[in-house]
């Protein structure tokens, strides 16, 4: 099905099943920023609309209702989309909006909702890169649809260690982090390197390779 006649089958879908204020904010709220992200991040992305939901709403801390522009359901937990405007959502906030804002994200985090905020110049202009995102946090929570080896879960694992790390990745950090022993680990990196994932740092007045660091792409691995 193409994406119009699925978005509009999607949107009507969720009109039928609300009344009240939820359906007002649905007709309201799901406007030109909304509409792109469907078209040109969510759809290319999962090509359906199952189990999103279009201004979703939510409580704040203080007990009041706010409708979120998508939440999504993956299994027990629930992600909170938001595609923010740098007029509404910088430019134009006072000090008391932007203090209500990120306490309201703190709030919603601290009770299990994981929240996702995308400019809209990134969703209109860098579609690649939203996506690329999307599917990083996502991929994290999704069980793999097909069989993979444990080593390439690992090897992964890896990498996304090495993404945290401010500083080159060394076998001790594998070691801890998952545990094994220096032989595993110096395996492990032996094979991201031969797979162009990490290059060895090769210092002066030594010939032994401790450290390693990632290479251009390597984000590419986990997504």
């Amino acid at each position: 099905m193409e994406f119009e006649k699925a978005h509009s089958a999607f949107i009507q879908s969720h009109l039928s099943r609300r009344s009240g204020e939820r359906r007002d904010r649905l007709q309201r709220g799901h406007q030109h920023a909304e509409k792109l992200f469907a078209q040109l991040i969510w759809w290319p992305l999962k090509g359906n609309f199952d189990h999103l939901h279009p201004e979703y709403e939510v409580i704040d801390w203080r007990g009041r209702s706010y409708y979120t522009d998508y939440g999504f359901q993956l299994g027990q937990i629930t992600f909170l989309i938001e595609i923010k405007g740098f007029g509404s959502h910088v430019k134009e906030m006072d000090r008391t909006k932007y203090s209500n804002e990120l306490n309201r994200e703190l709030f919603l985090q601290g009770i299990g909702f994981r929240v996702i905020s995308f400019s809209y110049d990134d969703v209109a202009y860098r579609a690649d890169l939203c996506i690329s995102l999307l599917r990083t946090i996502l991929n994290r929570y999704h069980p793999m649809e097909q069989p993979v080896e444990c080593a390439l879960l690992v090897e992964k694992e890896v990498i996304r260690l090495a993404f945290t790390l401010a500083r080159p990745l060394r076998p001790i950090d594998i070691e801890q982090h998952c545990s094994i022993n220096h032989r595993t680990a110096k395996k492990i990196l032996l094979s991201l390197c031969t797979k162009g994932w990490i290059r060895p740092i090769q210092h002066k007045n030594t010939i032994r390779i401790i450290e390693y660091q990632l290479v251009q792409g390597a984000w590419d691995f986990i997504t």
